[in-house]
């Protein structure tokens, strides 16, 4: 969805230049949901320039998302406070009687103060959000108007930081690191950059809707085994070394297109040097608002989707990073490194830096897909544009559900996680999203 970052001052050009300056024209404006669109294109931006790891990009989604959500919300009888069904999520602020407000604005303007304020650097969406607010004094909004949008949208934005502020982010900053111990089937650093553990206690950030972090534990994973070429795991790892020694086009196009690493450490030589993408979560942002664009969704639903679709991508980060630090599964890079014979295999994707089970694609891609089709339908193909802008072509998809089994899919081509790694994190994430979008009532 590139073109929503180009296409924004072509938006402001047009309020202007079309003089709208009578009062209801400006809701044309700020009731359009490619606006939205944009303005969630602009944190994904800030999110990826800043190297936002994906479990912590989720949350910078969703705090901002739900803040205009319930901006929105405020002002339409369809739909309904997320406050008594999110975990500790308190009343939201009501609009003062008699005072007209704007509430696309306000969604608009809540979205982007928040965003500025789970993210840095600081003052990083500001700027955004005096173009905002030009945007609709330009396309005709009343000054009182605008003074009330502004002042109840900051009511929003207070108590939706002071409720972020309980979900432990702060305290897990400063917690112990992980400790890496050279034991057979344990995760060790990997090449060529040797990250220490990701986030080793974001299984202690408080869930949205998840009873614990543990609710939809899978499966253990096979038994570490290298000995046994009939054993479960040594398979699995054949696999994946045999799949990467043998990729196809589609193949390697798959494995690049849901690729998401944030922070990839390129090494020539003596030289070496970072590339970014967005991460999963903001891979599914872009996804989001190609689906409402194909289903031709209003600005209030495009909001809703926005909202849950981010609630399902935070609470499936916890999920996966509570199994992920759980089993402390080994890599199969390190596999075949050590036991393999291999010892300069290296996968056609590089290899982040934490434990392998189980994928945190898999598993968030799961959970988006299932609130997506509950808001868009099933069976909807769509084009994802989302990595033109890293010079990737655009992919036709079938439907939201083959995009999140695509995905999974996507790290055993890529040769950083064993098939069960991507089928068992799958299916708990679509657990978790059916009973997210049966728990969560919007309307």
């Amino acid at each position: 969805m590139t073109y929503l970052k180009r296409a924004l001052p072509l938006l402001f050009v047009f309020a202007v230049s079309c003089g709208q300056k009578e009062t209801g024209d400006y809701k044309k404006v700020t009731n359009d949901p490619i606006l939205y669109c944009k303005t969630v294109k602009k944190l994904n931006d800030v999110v990826l320039e800043n190297n936002f790891p994906p479990m912590i990009g989720s949350r910078n989604y969703a705090y901002a998302n739900i803040a205009a959500y319930e901006a929105m919300a405020a002002g339409n009888k369809d739909f309904t406070s997320m406050s008594g069904q999110l975990t500790d999520m308190p009343a939201m602020p009501k609009p003062e009687a008699g005072k007209e407000i704007d509430f696309s604005l306000a969604a608009l303007l809540s979205f982007t103060k928040v965003g500025n304020a789970v993210t840095f650097p600081e003052g990083s969406m500001m700027g955004y959000y005096d173009e905002l607010k030009h945007m609709a004094d330009s396309a005709g909004m009343p000054a009182d108007v605008m003074k009330n949008t502004i002042a109840f949208s900051d009511t929003i934005v207070a108590v939706v930081l002071k409720w972020s502020k309980g979900d432990n982010y702060a305290q897990t900053r400063s917690a112990e690191k992980y400790t890496v111990r050279d034991e057979d089937g344990r995760w060790i650093p990997t090449p060529p950059m040797y990250g220490q553990a990701l986030e080793p206690h974001w299984r202690e950030i408080r869930p949205m809707v998840m009873d614990s972090a543990s609710q939809f534990m899978p499966p253990r994973p096979p038994a570490f085994n290298v000995t046994d070429k009939n054993s479960v795991f040594y398979k699995a790892t054949m696999e994946v070394k045999n799949v990467g020694d043998s990729l196809t086009d589609e193949q390697k196009a798959i494995a690049d297109f849901w690729d998401d690493n944030p922070f990839k450490l390129n090494v020539s030589g003596h030289i070496m040097f970072a590339t970014k993408k967005f991460s999963p979560p903001g891979h599914w942002m872009n996804i989001v608002g190609i689906g409402a664009k194909t289903a031709g969704a209003d600005f209030n639903t495009t909001v809703a989707a926005y909202a849950e679709t981010s609630i399902a991508l935070f609470d499936a980060f916890i999920s996966c990073w509570d199994e992920k630090y759980r089993s402390n599964e080994v890599r199969p890079e390190t596999v075949i490194n050590k036991y393999f014979k291999a010892e300069e295999w290296r996968p056609y994707i590089q290899t982040p830096p934490f434990p392998s089970y189980t994928s945190g694609h898999g598993t968030a891609s799961g959970a988006a897909c299932e609130v997506m089709t509950k808001w868009f339908g099933d069976n909807v193909p769509f084009t994802d544009t989302s990595s033109l802008e890293f010079g990737l072509p655009a992919r036709k998809i079938a439907s939201f559900r083959e995009a999140a089994k695509e995905a999974a899919m996507s790290r055993l081509y890529g040769g950083i996680h064993y098939r069960f790694d991507n089928d068992e994190g799958n299916v708990a994430g679509r657990k978790l999203g059916e009973y997210i979008v049966q728990k969560l009532k919007f309307k």
